[in-house]
């Protein structure tokens, strides 16, 4: 592998870890289950942990064939699962915007 592969490889690696970390501290730490902003902290942490992954497992399993095949699709869908998750983002902060206005009326 080139400079610019090892040094992409070596951030991904530690995006993942970072991400992991935090998932395994949430999960242990907060009651994330019983709010939406829980579930989007932990559901973004996920996908972007693994996206890191995936850019680990593609150096290693090299681009062609079934392997690489398969961690193409599992790329594609932590990115649809972002494009949720930055969907309930948007309706979050629309929400919250609403309320806000409503307060500032009275």
């Amino acid at each position: 592998m080139s400079t610019d592969e090892w040094i992409n490889t070596v951030v991904s690696a530690l995006m993942f870890s970072s991400a992991a970390v935090f998932v395994v501290t949430y999960h242990l730490m907060a009651p994330w289950r019983s709010t939406p902003m829980g579930w989007h902290l932990m559901l973004f942490a996920g996908a972007i942990g693994g996206l890191g992954a995936y850019t680990v497992a593609i150096a290693i399993v090299g681009q062609d064939g079934f392997g690489a095949a398969a961690l193409r699709y599992a790329r594609a869908l932590f990115l649809l699962v972002m494009v949720g998750l930055m969907v309930q983002r948007t309706v979050m902060v629309i929400r919250v915007q609403r309320h806000d206005s409503k307060d500032d009326d009275e």
